[in-house]
């Protein structure tokens, strides 16, 4: 049931965006952010050790974001070093704030692309969904 489900909500995507529903040119109402995607990557020629020497309290403080609520889910990065963190955050200034000040932003070592999350605004298409509030 889920798996059909899903299916068919991929396939209804797949088609409302390719018929240009949901692109950013297309009208409708905005959706707002609700999270934001936080990859972090070690700085190059970042001097490995120094990044290893920080490690431990850049963990304790992503612990301390984390039991704040700041973060939500926390990732690695497949096939490359670095993080991914979703913020329930939903200022991108707030966000890049926040991760600033933790040891390895300080050390100017790891820097984060912020990327807003959003509801995903084509299924406003579907029928008997309405664009008001509830």
């Amino acid at each position: 049931m889920k798996t059909a489900l899903a299916s068919g909500l991929a396939a209804l995507i797949i088609c409302l965006m390719s018929s240009g529903v949901g692109h950013a040119q297309s009208a409708g109402p905005p959706t707002p952010t609700t999270r934001i995607l936080a990859i972090g990557t070690v700085n190059p020629g970042a001097d490995p050790a120094a990044a290893r020497a920080i490690l431990p309290t850049e963990v304790r403080e992503t612990v301390k974001l984390y039991l704040d609520g700041k973060i939500d889910q926390w990732f690695s990065l497949q096939g490359r070093s670095g993080v991914a963190f979703i913020l329930n955050v939903t200022d991108p200034v707030a966000a890049r704030e926040m991760l600033e000040k933790l040891p390895l932003g300080q050390a100017h070592l790891m820097t984060f692309e912020l990327i807003p999350l959003a509801p995903l605004n084509p299924l406003r298409q579907l029928p008997g969904m309405t664009t008001g509030s509830p």
